[in-house]
């Protein structure tokens, strides 16, 4: 078939406590073959919190694999299985502290399509209520707010790098103005 790859076989190479990695021969259209190399992630959820004042809860952490303290929206992986709103609910309970009256869903997306399977569900929360910050024994974060548009400059401007955050602002700004 025309743009199918049909797998031939499959090696785990890695089996980790977040990704596995496996790398797999698969025969192309032409009938040649080639080698794939997968990373197998269950996927997460990002939520964009709003407050009544129009501004953004944002979370700023550490991220290891880049070295440097980033600016984001709460997110999480989900388990096997979870549902990607609950995820949401979740996660925004345990980094802000907050629940939502409101969650509109934003879509879905591939961060890294060449070689991941992560899929990223996202959505907006509103009309929030706030209670304690439940974080995992080794999570450190800030809560930072900013308004809506000025986020939504600060994307444009290229001073929020993280993939997630910047399709959550862009989507949720373009359904609110």
């Amino acid at each position: 078939m025309h743009l199918e790859e049909k797998t031939i076989s499959v090696e785990q190479i890695y089996n980790g406590k977040i990704i596995d990695v496996t790398r797999e021969r698969v025969l192309l259209e032409n009938k040649s073959e080639a080698y794939r190399e997968v990373v197998h992630h269950s996927g997460g959820v990002c939520i964009l919190p709003i407050n009544d004042k129009g501004e953004v809860l944002f979370v700023r952490q550490f991220r290891y694999p880049f070295k440097e303290v980033l600016l984001e929206i709460p997110a999480g992986k989900r388990e096997n299985g979870e549902d990607p709103k609950e995820c949401g609910l979740r996660e925004l309970k345990e980094e802000i502290g907050a629940e939502a009256e409101n969650i509109t869903y934003l879509g879905k997306l591939y961060p890294t399509v060449a070689y991941d399977t992560e899929v990223i569900y996202m959505y907006m929360a509103q009309d929030l209520s706030f209670g304690e910050q439940k974080l995992d024994e080794d999570e450190f974060l800030d809560i930072v707010k900013i308004p809506l548009d000025k986020a939504y400059k600060m994307v444009l401007n290229d001073e929020i790098p993280d993939a997630k955050t910047q399709i959550a602002i862009l989507k949720a700004r373009e359904m609110l103005v």
